[in-house]
C-alpha cells in the first residue's frame, strides 16, 4: 500500500493541520468572545433600566422639565428627546419583555 515515508509524511501533515485548527479554535473563540461583551453589557443595562422602570417613569417628566429649564438654547433638540424618553423606554421595555418571554 503506502510506504513507511509516505505514512510518516501524512503523519506529520495531519499533527500540522490538527495545530492549525486548533489555533483557528482558539482564534475564533476569542474572537466571539470580545463579540459577545458589548451583548453582555447591553443585556446588563436593559436588565437594570428594567428594575428601575417603575421609578424611573414617576422621576423622568420632572427632571425632563428641570433639565429643559436648565438647557442653553442651543441645545433645545434635546428637550424633544426628554420629553418622549418615558414613552420610549416603556417601548424598550416591553418589547424586551417580549424577546425574553
Amino acid at each position: 500500500m503506502y510506504s513507511q515515508r509516505e505514512l510518516r509524511r501524512l503523519a506529520l501533515y495531519k499533527v500540522s493541520l490538527r495545530r492549525k485548527i486548533s489555533l483557528r479554535r482558539t482564534a475564533c473563540s476569542q474572537a466571539a468572545a470580545r463579540l459577545a461583551r458589548p451583548l453582555a453589557w447591553f443585556d446588563r443595562v436593559i436588565a437594570f433600566a428594567q428594575r428601575l422602570s417603575p421609578l424611573a417613569q414617576l422621576v423622568a417628566w420632572p427632571v425632563g422639565l428641570l433639565v429643559q429649564r436648565a438647557v442653553p438654547p442651543r441645545l433645545k433638540w434635546l428637550a424633544p428627546i426628554l420629553r418622549w424618553a418615558p414613552h420610549l423606554l416603556g417601548a424598550l421595555r416591553s418589547r424586551c419583555s417580549r424577546v425574553k418571554g
